[in-house]
């Protein structure tokens, strides 16, 4: 579900599309393990967004091909159980 201007609307996607997750970690290389370690055969890109004004924490954009609803969620889900990402956005 997603709230837009106070309504409630589920969000229509068309599959296969590619989706673009926001992933938070500790550093880049933790962030790039966990990637080839959930996504070794598929094809994805992994580019640098953003370093926290501390430094503390690395945003990363990963985006792939998803096939439908469930792999988009299954993939959200995994990426947020490694012990690499802090938080997936």
């Amino acid at each position: 579900m997603v709230i837009i201007n106070e309504t409630t609307q589920k969000l229509e996607l068309t599959y296969p599309c590619t989706w673009c997750y926001k992933v938070v970690g500790y550093e880049r290389a933790g962030i790039e393990i966990a990637a080839m370690e959930i996504f070794c055969e598929r094809n994805y890109s992994l580019e640098p967004s953003k370093l926290s004004r501390g430094g503390k924490y690395i945003s990363m954009n990963l985006e792939l091909l998803v096939h439908n609803e469930d792999e988009r969620t299954y993939f959200f889900e995994t990426l947020k159980a490694h012990q690499h990402i802090k938080m997936v956005l």
